[in-house]
């Protein structure tokens, strides 16, 4: 798209109601939050166990700048890698149980950085039509033959194994699907790539913290492979920011040599580390959230299997209302902030044309009685059966 043509296309991102604008907090991130003076109730954040602003988190990171100071000054393979990130790390690989880990700044920079370092132009890379954005950037970044297989179908995976002459093969799912909250069939999916000798990768960014006693998805389906790679984010349930990659040690090794993401960018504040670890001894011990979120879920489930929409067996935080059209979606969405409840509509691309929702991302800090109130506030406007 040439600049000059700017200006038509962002007319045609309003007219087509797919134009998308940030919306800026005047508060902590949290159930209740203020946006431009406004007080509302967010259903809106991934910060799963409510751990974005608690108060050990926050001591350990004040700590942690105070001892480490604030930047790190370079890349990690210069002079940018702290002792208190090596702790982080070898906390995050015994975490979920694999050899060894290796911190990024972000889970889009972890995905880039595995796929593009394992995978090259003789190589291919099999992955669900339904994965985050980051993953199918980091396949087609990879240049490898990159082939999308329909969700969770294990038999049309097998059959483009089966018919591939790579050499190296990789398989990247998501193990949680951050748009309907279901789950990929990790069990099976380690099934085939030790069959067909390819690397399972898995992204359990809404997955770890909640799953597996907190432990994320190898926790919860006890997954034991060399082939298994490992990524979970740490911004989400995690309450802190950046993600971590565990593997094998020489699959960890090989990243700290061949990961561009990795190896060409300033390493992240060491006080973030002291954030990690403080987290990590959180989740280990926030059954009782994680009790009470599921508490939360199944009576989503039954307030949405009591509506017009449709009901999708999400078992995860995340719980779509499906409502189809953009316009309606967004009207509602727009209802629904009046009403003093914050609930993000989620449009084409992020999803297909004609699917178009709302997405609840349920906290353990939310109370039966508060969604209670948003689902009576649907029904009210007419949207669900009374």
């Amino acid at each position: 798209m040439l600049p000059q043509d700017l200006p038509a296309a962002l007319l045609k991102l309003d007219t087509s109601q797919l134009r998308r604008q940030r919306a800026v907090l005047d508060t902590p991130q949290g159930v209740e939050i203020a946006i431009a003076g406004q007080n509302y109730l967010s259903f809106a954040s991934n910060d799963y166990l409510g751990l974005a602003n608690h108060p050990e988190l926050v001591a350990a990171l004040i700590a942690g700048a105070q001892r480490w100071g604030v930047g790190s000054g370079s890349s990690h393979l210069l002079s940018g890698h702290f002792a208190v990130q090596e702790e982080a790390e070898n906390a995050c690989a015994q975490f979920v149980g694999l050899p060894a880990a290796l911190l990024f700044g972000s889970g889009y920079a972890a995905n880039l950085a595995v796929i593009s370092s394992l995978l090259g132009r003789d190589d291919a890379v099999f992955a669900d039509k339904l994965n985050h954005a980051s993953l199918n950037d980091a396949c087609l970044l990879s240049r490898a033959t990159f082939k999308r297989f329909a969700h969770n179908d294990l038999a049309q995976l097998e059959y483009l194994l089966a018919h591939t002459p790579a050499k190296t093969r990789l398989i990247a799912v998501d193990t949680v699907y951050s748009m309907d909250g279901d789950e990929a069939p990790l069990v099976a999916l380690l099934a085939l790539a030790e069959k067909y000798q390819a690397w399972l990768y898995l992204d359990d960014a809404h997955g770890f913290g909640v799953l597996g006693a907190g432990r994320g998805a190898l926790g919860e389906h006890a997954l034991h492979s060399e082939r298994v790679i490992y990524m979970a984010t740490l911004g989400k349930a995690a309450g802190v920011s950046g993600a971590f990659v565990a593997a094998s040690q020489n699959v960890i090794t090989w990243l700290l040599n061949k990961a561009r993401p990795y190896i060409y960018t300033t390493a992240q504040a060491p006080a973030l580390s002291c954030a990690i670890l403080a987290s990590l001894d959180i989740i280990a011990s926030a059954s009782p959230q994680r009790a009470h979120l599921q508490q939360l879920i199944a009576l989503t489930q039954q307030r949405l299997a009591s509506s017009h929409y449709p009901c999708p067996p999400s078992r995860t935080p995340i719980q779509p209302i499906i409502v189809g059209s953009e316009a309606q979606t967004l009207a509602l969405a727009a209802h629904l902030r009046t009403q003093g409840f914050w609930v993000p509509a989620i449009r084409p691309p992020t999803v297909a044309v004609g699917s178009a929702r709302l997405r609840l991302s349920l906290s353990a800090q939310h109370q039966p009685q508060q969604l209670d109130a948003l689902f009576d506030c649907l029904r009210q406007a007419g949207n669900t059966k009374s």
